[in-house]
């Protein structure tokens, strides 16, 4: 199945816990296993493209799925924390029509299909009048 899938980077622990440049913010235990589900509850999923925000965390949230189908991951900043719905909505028009994987934040995640997500949750994405909107949750959040 071709679509567009939405996901928000796994588990990092705590962001007053890290000592350290938080683009760098590893997962966590948690966060690994989440980001190995990932891969497993995608498999039907056609996956062309893998798009991540160039933080550490989203980057190893995708990996498990990208060394699965043999797909380089792409970083953009238009997926960084902190980027604009406008930079977003860009970069997902240049992705329709194609199966592509998008890992993002909360922050961004909000402000594309106007709702949270939780940690390590992807969803299918459609777009509606100028905007994105969430269906359906795929896979476990372990």
């Amino acid at each position: 199945m071709k679509a567009l899938l939405l996901i928000r980077h796994a588990r990092a622990g705590k962001r007053g816990e890290w000592r350290g440049d938080d683009h760098f913010r590893p997962l966590d235990e948690r966060g690994r296993r989440q980001a190995e589900a990932l891969a497993a509850a995608l498999r039907d999923h056609t996956v062309e493209r893998i798009v991540s925000s160039p933080y550490i965390r989203c980057v190893q949230t995708v990996e498990p799925l990208a060394s699965a189908r043999h797909v380089e991951v792409e970083q953009r900043p238009e997926l960084a924390e902190g980027a604009s719905r406008e930079e977003a909505l860009s970069l997902v028009g240049e992705l329709e029509g194609m199966g592509a994987v998008l890992c993002t934040h909360g922050d961004v995640i909000e402000l594309l299909v106007g709702e949270a997500m939780r940690k390590g949750e992807a969803r299918l994405v459609v777009s509606e009048r100028g905007g994105l909107r969430a269906t359906r949750a795929i896979g476990p959040q372990s």
